[in-house]
C-alpha cells in the first residue's frame, strides 16, 4: 500500500512514529547494546538524569540535588561543574585542551524547560565554569549569547574569577602537537605520533525531576588545537541541546560541524514529539546525519563518516536513550535508583 495514502487512516503521530522508526532500523542495519531495544523503551520513570560517558558523577549529583527539591536547571549545571572544575578532565573547564595557540577557549549552553529560556556563552577564555556564565547570560540579560571578550567582560561584571585555565598536563599534550604537524617545521618533537588523534569532548546533562520540567546544559572546551574562535554545536541552542518541557530534551557531543548543520537536538526532540521513543528519535537523526555527509574530506574509505555523532535525550515520560554513529560508545545515567554508565545504540559497527 502506498504509505501515503494511511495518512487517511492513521492519525500523523502515528504515521510519523512507524514511518521514521522503520526507516531508521531498516536502512542501516542499526545495532542495539545489552538490553537496549529500538522500538520499545523499557527505561522509564521519573526523575531521569541523563549525561555523556564523562558524565557519572554529573547525573549523581543532580539526582542527589533534584530529590532535595532544586530547580532542574540548577541540578544539571552543578553535575557538569564537577567536570569543568577537573584539571584531570581534558574536554571541559579548566584543564581543557587549548586552540592551535595554546589558549584554552571554551563554550556552553543552558535551557530552561519550565521558562522556555536559554543562556550561552562561546570563545570564553579564563573563567572555570562556561555554564554559570551561560545561566547568568539567560537571567540577567535580554539576550541569548555572548562571545569573546565581551563574554569575558560579562562574567567579571557579574563576580566570575579570571584564572588560568591552561593545566601543565594540557600545555604538555598541546606541544607535542605542535611538535609534530609537520617534518618540516622548526619545532623538534618526536619523530612519529602513531595513535595520536586530536582529542574532542564535551559533557551534557539533561535532568527530569518528578513533576516533569525539563532542563538541559552542554559544556566544553571545543576541538583540541581548534582554530582560535572556532565555536561548535555545544553553545548553540537547538544543535548542543534543545528542551521542549511538554515533550522532552536532548544534548551532543561529538563532531559540532554535523550536529549544527543537522540541527541535531532539536530534530531529536521534535521527532520525540511527533511520538518516537527517545531511540528511535536519535537513530533517525544519526541516519540524515550519515546520509548528508558527502564531502569526501569527512568520508572513510566505505563511504561511511568519518567521524561520530552522540546524542542524549529523555522525553517527557521518563524513557531515556543514548545513541552514535559507531558501535562503542556509552553515556551516564541515573533513573532515580541507580546511577551507572550505559552502552550506546548506534548505527554501524566500526
Amino acid at each position: 500500500m502506498n504509505p501515503y495514502l494511511l495518512t487517511n487512516q492513521l492519525d500523523r503521530r502515528e504515521f510519523l512514529s512507524r514511518g521514521l522508526a522503520a526507516g531508521a532500523v531498516a536502512g542501516l542495519g542499526v545495532k542495539a547494546s545489552g538490553n537496549d531495544t529500538v522500538a520499545n523503551s523499557l527505561h522509564r520513570g521519573m526523575p531521569v538524569a541523563i549525561s555523556s560517558g564523562n558524565g557519572l558523577r554529573a547525573t549523581g549529583k543532580a539526582m542527589q540535588m533534584m530529590k532535595r527539591g532544586t530547580d532542574t536547571l540548577d541540578a544539571a549545571i552543578a553535575g557538569v561543574n564537577i567536570v569543568e572544575e577537573d584539571p584531570n578532565d581534558m574536554s571541559v573547564g579548566y584543564g581543557g585542551l587549548p586552540n592551535e595557540r595554546g589558549v584554552v577557549e571554551l563554550d556552553s549552553c543552558v535551557m530552561h524547560g519550565p521558562t522556555y529560556r536559554a543562556g550561552a556563552v562561546a570563545s570564553l577564555r579564563n573563567i572555570k565554569t562556561p555554564s554559570l556564565v551561560a545561566q547568568t547570560v539567560m537571567e540577567r540579560t535580554d539576550h541569548i549569547m555572548l562571545v569573546g571578550q565581551g563574554a569575558l567582560d560579562f562574567a567579571k561584571m557579574h563576580g566570575f574569577q579570571e584564572f588560568n585555565l591552561l593545566t601543565e598536563n594540557a600545555r604538555k599534550v598541546w606541544v607535542r602537537w605542535k611538535e609534530n604537524l609537520s617534518p618540516k617545521d622548526d619545532y623538534l618533537g618526536d619523530s612519529e605520533m602513531k595513535g595520536f588523534e586530536r582529542p574532542t569532548g564535551t559533557i551534557n546533562c539533561c535532568a527530569l525531576n518528578e513533576k516533569g520540567d525539563l532542563s538541559s546544559v552542554t559544556t566544553t572546551s571545543g576541538l583540541a588545537f581548534k582554530v582560535p574562535g572556532r565555536v561548535g554545536d555545544s553553545p548553540i541552542i537547538g544543535a548542543g541541546l534543545y528542551v521542549d518541557n511538554e515533550v522532552g530534551a536532548c544534548g551532543s557531543t561529538g563532531r559540532g560541524e554535523a550536529v549544527i548543520l543537522s540541527c541535531g537536538s532539536r530534530t531529536v526532540v521534535e521527532n520525540m514529539r511527533h511520538g518516537l521513543s527517545p531511540e528511535e528519535a536519535i537513530l533517525d537523526v544519526l541516519k540524515r546525519i550519515s546520509e548528508q555527509t558527502v564531502d569526501k574530506r569527512l568520508l572513510r574509505n566505505d563511504g561511511r563518516p568519518d567521524f561520530d555523532v552522540n546524542f542524549y535525550a529523555v522525553n517527557k515520560k521518563g524513557e531515556y536513550a543514548g545513541g552514535r554513529i559507531y558501535k562503542g560508545g556509552t553515556y551516564a545515567v541515573h533513573d532515580g535508583r541507580v546511577n551507572r554508565i550505559r552502552d550506546s545504540i548506534h548505527l554501524f559497527d566500526k
